[in-house]
């Protein structure tokens, strides 16, 4: 099935120029963006296809291509002409979401925006239930004068193995001595994936419903886990005429230590690889305070991957392709895991929900050969440095 079977062509192609204008046109087929592809590491893709289909008015776009994106940046990133290949690839994909048209892998988007449009998660879990992660602890509901607010987010929150990442994070944050509160059930999703996905509707009533619980308890500065929060909160929450300073928890976390409000004593003797996630590297530029704040803590020894940085390697988990199944084999996680088995490290940390579920699926690969392997956040390795293993999560 193509996009041509979808929607009317005319359709199509004013979706694509809402969304891009007419930079899409500018491709000269260099074929840059398909060559830094990470898709192309593991079967064969071709995004300049649909660039190309799409800047000459076809629509004969094969419908599971036009989901394999992961949104991960590389391809504009490289792109010489400044073609805006995410945003033709949204385009598409909200063209067919209107059309309720969801192949394969994607036939889970749909389920997931019921659940969004109603409990404001994409788990489906009981929107009284998202500050349970909390139970046991002194976090307290944010209000108006308190310096931060923890914006938690839907894997924090929900998933069984990140839910220990937000206490570990709440613990670091009470015993450095920061005011800081949550939204508890008044959370909801950012959006971030939902919008990837095509689906522009649920996007909007999810960001007026956290901008409206933001507004109504006096929220001035908002600290995020995850990328996608971040990034969504700080590029695109804009839209809606409102502006709040948006941190992330690296960046917070490492100045807590370089100001002294936090003291690491344990030591961390591991070597460890940092993994860059695309929605806080590529799309937004951070990635000296994760490395400036793992390199603090005593005994621990850092160590780069062979994609680092600005060309860093996608999980896999971006453009709600968290939510499809992809194939064994055609997992970028797995590349990653073993990219850092290479270079010696015993464990790899990030700081980004998807990369973590993404990677702990692939560690399960790995076998009982060697050294253990661990997948950490990087608030876990704080804690430890805090507390020491005894007190970890």
């Amino acid at each position: 099935m193509t996009v041509e079977t979808v929607a009317p062509i005319t359709e199509i192609i004013a979706e694509i120029k809402k969304a891009g204008g007419d930079a899409f046109k500018y491709c000269y087929r260099c074929g840059k963006c398909d060559v830094v592809c990470p898709w192309n590491r593991v079967r064969t893709f071709s995004i300049r296809k649909i660039v190309q289909q799409a800047s000459f008015g076809l629509a004969e776009i094969d419908l599971e291509d036009m989901w394999r994106c992961t949104t991960c940046g590389t391809c504009p990133s490289s792109c010489p002409r400044g073609v805006e290949q995410i945003e033709v690839g949204v385009a598409l994909r909200r063209v067919a979401s209107q059309y309720g048209v969801f192949p394969g892998a994607a036939k889970t988007v749909s389920l997931v925006r019921g659940r969004l449009a109603t409990e404001g998660n994409p788990m489906g879990e009981a929107r009284d239930a998202r500050p349970a992660w909390a139970e046991g602890l002194s976090v307290k509901p944010f209000a108006e004068g308190m310096e931060v607010l923890f914006f938690v987010g839907c894997y924090y929150s929900y998933d069984p193995r990140m839910r220990k990442v937000a206490a570990a994070t709440a613990r670091i944050l009470e015993h450095a001595g920061v005011d800081f509160g949550i939204l508890g059930a008044s959370e909801s999703c950012c959006g971030e994936s939902i919008r990837k996905t095509g689906n522009e509707d649920v996007f909007r009533k999810l960001a007026r419903d956290n901008i409206k619980a933001f507004i109504d308890r006096g929220v001035k500065k908002i600290l995020v886990a995850s990328p996608h929060c971040f990034h969504t909160f700080k590029n695109e929450y804009p839209e809606f005429m409102v502006s709040f300073e948006v941190v992330y928890m690296s960046q917070f976390l490492e100045h807590l230590v370089s100001s002294g409000r936090l003291k690491l004593g344990k030591s961390y003797p591991k070597k460890v690889a940092y993994h860059d996630p695309c929605y806080l590297g590529r799309h937004n530029g951070i990635y000296d305070e994760p490395r400036n704040l793992l390199k603090q803590v005593p005994g621990l020894e850092l160590v780069e991957l062979a994609d680092s940085r600005e060309k860093s390697l996608c999980c896999g988990g971006g453009g709600g392709r968290i939510w499809m199944d992809t194939p064994k084999g055609e997992r970028f996680a797995d590349i990653r895991v073993a990219q850092a088995r290479d270079v010696g490290a015993r464990v790899l940390v990030t700081s980004c929900p998807y990369c973590i579920t993404n990677f702990e699926e692939a560690k399960l690969g790995l076998g009982d050969e060697g050294e253990p392997f661990e997948v950490k956040d990087i608030a876990e390795i704080i804690h430890e440095a805090i507390w020491g293993t005894e007190g970890s999560s």
